[in-house]
């Protein structure tokens, strides 16, 4: 049972010893509005023949102008349908479903859904939302997030494990008569805890099948990825990234948002050191305007070490 999750897509990114590179939707940098789906969905093939190793993407239920983005703006289900029917060995994940605004039936089924026909591509980050107008719209009470992230992971787990289950829940009664149809390739879906989820980390090392972190001082870094491991063993850890090449190869880091921008040379040794203390995947995404360029410039930078 423990293993189930196991799934191809989480198989691509945590199978080996080494640090695996994943990026991000919107591929091209589209972050107010709808992006062009042909041009996303050429990056997204573009990608897998420069060989990251997965494509991510966001659940932005409603746009929110104060917080600055829309993700991609589109349903994370449908676009990550769309991400398998265009690609074949990349990993799909989520970064990640808001799962407290999200019906659990509806979630299983429809991860389930991509699982299939992605044939087991699907990685799930999955976390409690940031985004406060979002709760009263789904009539949803804010503080009561984490309780319904906690529920939310239980029933999920159930419902793709068991057949005709019987469950109780806040928003989900079962009483063995149906049952929910597809069932994910393996018996679960990895889910990643993202952030803290307000979660304890105790908690996440017992529920997740991994975790997923934002870009974090190095010193902050190897204290949590130390405490992780004490917690979690072997369970992988994620992060994101922002990177910015600078035309020097050679320039020191200076820190952007989530990310740094800096040369070539300084972002392999950065590599080597967070695969060294423990990190093993990590997402980048590219400030710039120049979005094909760019994956191209990060696949020769930074995935042929």
């Amino acid at each position: 049972m423990a293993d189930t999750h196991r799934n191809a897509g989480f198989e691509r990114l945590f199978g080996t010893d080494g640090l695996t590179v994943g990026t991000s939707f919107p591929l091209t940098r589209t972050r107010e509005s709808t992006p062009p789906v042909a041009a996303e969905m050429e990056l997204a093939e573009l990608a897998e023949r420069l060989g990251f190793d997965a494509l991510w993407a966001r659940d932005v239920p409603l746009h929110w102008p104060a917080f600055g983005d829309t993700g991609q703006s589109f349903d994370v289900w449908p676009w990550l349908g769309s991400a398998a029917a265009n690609t074949s060995t990349i990993a799909l994940g989520t970064a990640s479903v808001v799962l407290p605004l999200r019906h659990p039936i509806h979630v299983a089924k429809s991860a389930a859904s991509v699982d299939r026909l992605s044939d087991g591509r699907l990685v799930m980050g999955v976390a409690t939302g940031d985004r406060e107008p979002e709760f009263p719209a789904f009539g949803v009470t804010y503080d009561d997030r984490g309780e319904r992230f906690r529920e939310s992971v239980r029933l999920l787990r159930r419902l793709w494990r068991e057949s005709f289950p019987e469950l109780e829940g806040a928003d989900v009664s079962l009483d063995g008569d149906v049952d929910l149809v597809p069932k994910p390739t393996r018996g679960s879906i990895p889910l990643l805890p993202t952030g803290h989820a307000r979660q304890s980390t105790e908690w996440i090392a017992e529920h997740g099948d991994g975790w997923l972190f934002y870009q974090l001082p190095e010193p902050t870094l190897r204290s949590f990825l130390e405490e992780w491991r004490e917690l979690a063993g072997s369970k992988p850890y994620a992060m994101n990234l922002r990177v910015a090449l600078a035309s020097d190869r050679t320039a020191d880091p200076e820190p952007i948002h989530q990310g740094f921008r800096a040369g070539a040379e300084w972002f392999r040794e950065y590599f080597r050191t967070i695969e060294r203390i423990g990190v093993d995947h990590v997402i980048v995404s590219t400030p710039g305007d120049d979005p094909e360029g760019e994956l191209v410039s990060l696949a020769e930078e930074l995935l042929d070490d």
